[in-house]
């Protein structure tokens, strides 16, 4: 680029990660010109909120919670925190520190909520906490015999330890045999296609860091006691924020300021075509309908799949195509049900305007269904179901793989399934008020097959000087969605800096401690 000239940076994909880094480097420097292409016609990526007659779905379940001060920053930069009882809490007379907010969810649209964080694992028609804890009603739904079990075995994971080289010896070391085969390797089973020991053990260190019965056991007793505890696992964090109307609405008004601030969106625009010469892109060729159109760039982030990025680059070598055509992908599909009523009892202590049980999601344990996940919208905001009181608006969710049988059912097929599964365990038995099936493709980066040589690629990548990737998919890194947003914004420093130490993107949440430490 010649003196004097203005940086065209071209970003690839309008989930959290390439919106994140477009609206930081358009903070930082208006004068970039910033193009953003995106193969849907909607933003958000599989973080955007579907609104189905005015019952909203959140395609993930997405809690909105950091460690990272920036990224907490950024989320209250765009919607203003709750200061006052959202609609619920007004009925329920809930009780919540506000000390920090200023927004009003019944006068205001852009708030951030502060929701309760309850999930449980439903196992042989049983609540369990999740993480299990150890306390009078987790004993009575095991029963006696199966608790000490489950002690016996957890004391002898202490004492042999078992090498990490797979996931099913990551949770069996710590958690035990019993508890593994009881708690993980169902759900893991059903949400990979793969048994836990096919599964590199790098995804557990991710999903649960530091989580162990010890820990548990500790944080158990510190709430007994009242004991604040600033440095918990994400995994035992009891509230969490949340946009008023889901996730997409965040990224909805990210979007909008990007373009108010300069920026391009073209939505419907597939990228079928990296053209690059001497390890740099010299333009992106993209599909608009049915017509391609080519767009130059001085810099290209590519939050799209690594797999896909490769595919339609020019020259990659052979063995970096074969190792990239073999990485490894988990798709669901979710299908939003409305219903009546659930006929669960609410046992807890935690009352809702529904009647039925407090839980934003429930992980279904039990391996006779192919169900894998329940959410239930109304407990994550009660502004994202039309009638919230008199139905309950639901997200059923089961993981396949793209093109698979159960991916190539009909939508009457699959809610047909959904129907029987829900009076199986017990949900509901009657008839479904509405219906909503969407397919989710390549939403799990998987963590086998050729992810051993994830390594390679990325040295490859390293090598193209002007080529930045970010978010889940575009570095095949199983993140959390703050994950991703940091992702973009080093992104977004980095460019401003002109550096390329793509290092910094690719070690984003492989550091152990970053859960556990700001």
């Amino acid at each position: 680029m010649d003196v004097g000239e203005v940086m065209k940076v071209v970003i690839i994909g309008c989930g959290p990660a390439g919106l994140t880094c477009a609206y930081h480097l358009l903070r930082n420097n208006k004068e970039l010109e910033v193009v953003l292409l995106e193969e849907e016609s909607s933003i958000g990526g599989i973080s955007k909120t579907v609104n189905h007659h005015g019952n909203r779905m959140d395609l993930g379940g997405h809690r909105f919670f950091t460690k990272n001060e920036k990224v907490l920053q950024l989320w209250f930069d765009l919607m203003p925190l709750q200061g006052y009882p959202a609609f619920d809490d007004k009925m329920l007379n809930v009780k919540k520190d506000y000390q920090n907010g200023k927004a009003n969810p019944e006068k205001n649209d852009q708030v951030m909520l502060i929701r309760n964080r309850i999930s449980r694992i439903y196992y042989h028609k049983n609540f369990f906490d999740y993480p299990v804890s150890f306390n009078l009603k987790t004993i009575k739904n095991m029963g006696f015999i199966t608790t000490i079990q489950c002690g016996f075995s957890y004391l002898h994971s202490l004492v042999f330890k078992k090498d990490e080289s797979n996931l099913e010896n990551f949770y069996i070391n710590r958690f035990g045999m019993k508890l593994y085969q009881m708690f993980f390797k169902g759900y893991t089973t059903k949400l990979w296609g793969r048994t836990p020991s096919e599964i590199d053990s790098s995804w557990g260190s991710q999903r649960v860091k530091g989580i162990s019965i010890r820990k548990i056991l500790i944080d158990y007793y510190k709430r007994l006691l009242h004991i604040q505890d600033k440095n918990k696992e994400t995994s035992l964090i009891e509230s969490f924020y949340y946009p008023k109307y889901g996730p997409g609405q965040l990224y909805e008004e990210m979007a909008n300021r990007i373009e108010k601030m300069g920026g391009k969106i073209l939505l419907n625009s597939k990228v079928v075509g990296i053209q690059k010469k001497n390890h740099h892109i010299q333009e992106v060729v993209y599909l608009e309908g049915k017509q391609k159109k080519k767009i130059s760039c001085d810099v290209v982030v590519s939050s799209m799949p690594m797999k896909d990025l490769l595919e339609v680059m020019n020259h990659v070598p052979r063995q970096i195509l074969e190792i990239s055509n073999h990485l490894p992908y988990r798709d669901f599909i979710t299908i939003g049900v409305l219903l009546p009523k659930l006929e669960l009892k609410n046992e807890t202590n935690i009352q809702t305007i529904h009647g039925s049980v407090p839980d934003n999601w429930i992980y279904i344990q039990d391996t006779s269904v192919k169900m894998g996940r329940v959410q239930i919208f109304n407990n994550w905001s009660s502004y994202m179901v039309e009638n919230p009181i008199n139905t309950i608006w639901l997200g059923l969710e089961f993981f396949c793989s793209e093109g698979d049988s159960f991916w190539n059912k009909s939508d009457i097929e699959l809610v047909s399934l959904a129907k029987k599964e829900l009076k199986k365990m017990g949900f509901y038995d009657g008839k479904i008020l509405d219906n909503k099936v969407i397919r989710v493709k390549k939403a799990y980066p998987a963590y086998f097959d050729s992810y051993k040589d994830i390594d390679v690629i990325r040295e490859y990548i390293n090598n193209i000087d002007n080529l930045y990737c970010i978010g889940r998919n575009g570095t095949h890194s199983y993140n959390n969605m703050d994950h991703s947003i940091l992702s973009g914004m080093i992104c977004a420093d980095l460019i401003l800096n002109h550096s390329h130490n793509l290092d910094l993107l690719w070690n984003v949440n492989v550091d152990k401690s970053y859960q556990e430490e700001k």
